[in-house]
């Protein structure tokens, strides 16, 4: 039992100090390739905790070997930006000029909900005060705003305002649930489908400003 406790002890620590020299401070910020190395380290600092038969000494050197082979890759990825794509992905658009951007539509692994999350997250209530937001390669969502007098109409994002308008009803600024594109009332009611990406629910659209 107090071999156990031992064990344990050290390839804890020896966790924290690879988490520690990979100069990262949270989770958060770690990339699909970070993830990928603390998992393959998992078994490595797991077994010597519990199996006599295995030395803490081998699990030492897999954990230099490791790291080596981190840093060197991330050395070269800060000196190469198609090795950079490569082990980390690259950064996408979400939102362009106020609307939701469909042409990486297939690459996205983000469903619009985790997306409207997102950017509820930053006060943001329609797409109409986002001038930009892209899907950094370590999952964060970064916004740009636009100013005040430049906010236009937008998709509202909130539950409350993000419901299928009544065509028959409603006389003004619609917006595409889908893309968010902006249109007037008299245009949509000639197809009612939507110019970018040809779908036909349509939310009541706004362009009030942001509170912060």
């Amino acid at each position: 039992m107090a071999e156990l406790i031992v064990r344990t002890a050290i390839m804890f620590l020896m966790i924290l100090l690879v988490l520690r020299l990979s100069g990262k401070r949270g989770v958060r910020q770690l990339t699909l390739f970070e993830v990928a190395i603390i998992l393959g380290l998992g078994s490595a600092a797991g077994d010597p905790m519990f199996q006599e038969d295995i030395p803490i000494f081998h699990a030492l050197v897999v954990f230099a070997v490791v790291m080596t082979i981190y840093k060197t890759l991330t050395w070269l990825a800060a000196k190469s930006l198609p090795i950079h794509r490569i082990l980390e992905g690259k950064e996408m658009a979400v939102v362009e000029n106020g609307v939701f951007s469909i042409k990486n539509e297939r690459d996205n692994d983000f469903s619009t909900v985790e997306f409207f999350a997102e950017l509820r997250n930053q006060s943001v209530e329609h797409l109409g005060q986002v001038r930009t937001a892209l899907l950094e390669t370590d999952g964060t969502l970064s916004v740009l705003f636009y100013a005040d007098a430049e906010v236009k109409f937008g998709l509202p994002l909130f539950p409350d305002a993000y419901q299928k308008a009544d065509l028959s009803v409603y006389r003004g600024v619609l917006a595409c649930m889908y893309c968010g594109c902006v249109q007037q009332h008299d245009t949509v009611m000639k197809t009612r489908v939507c110019p970018r990406c040809k779908r036909d629910k349509w939310a009541k659209a706004l362009n009030t400003k942001r509170n912060v």
